[in-house]
């Protein structure tokens, strides 16, 4: 089945492409509501996963939640689980890997995603000063 390419979806597209920080829907949500603040929220998350299943933008499944990136290619994500800041990594070399799950189960096309967790520096300052409180989740 064929989708229109709709206005709304642009605008949530646009947002993503905007937004370098690995957002969270509400994030992109409140960013497309600056352009069209009739848009729904329900809307926004439709589109959001409608982008992710056409491979125009990813979706990163984290520990509590879910954010989406603009970027396409090969990489991996470093989650803080803390703060729950998201970065870019360079990903591990998979081919070997994925040809031999794929021999050995008889899948075929197999992928694959990772996500690393690691305390991020900022969090890691906070401990050191023993407030424990995690830092602001502002650079994702």
């Amino acid at each position: 089945m064929e989708r229109r390419n709709t206005r709304q979806r642009q605008l949530v597209l646009a947002a993503v492409r905007e937004m370098c920080d690995h957002p969270t829907a509400d994030e992109i949500y409140l960013r497309v509501r600056e352009q069209d603040d009739h848009i729904s929220r329900g809307t926004v998350y439709r589109n959001l996963h409608l982008l992710a299943d056409t491979g125009e933008i990813l979706s990163v499944k984290t520990p509590g939640g879910e954010r989406f990136d603009r970027r396409l290619d090969h990489h991996a994500h470093l989650v803080c689980p803390e703060c729950g800041s998201v970065v870019d990594v360079p990903a591990p070399e998979q081919d070997g890997f994925r040809r031999q799950i794929e021999r050995s189960t008889g899948y075929a096309d197999v992928s694959t995603s990772t996500i690393l967790t690691g305390v991020c520096p900022a969090c890691q300052k906070g401990m050191r000063r023993g407030d424990g409180a995690p830092a602001a989740a502002g650079a994702r």
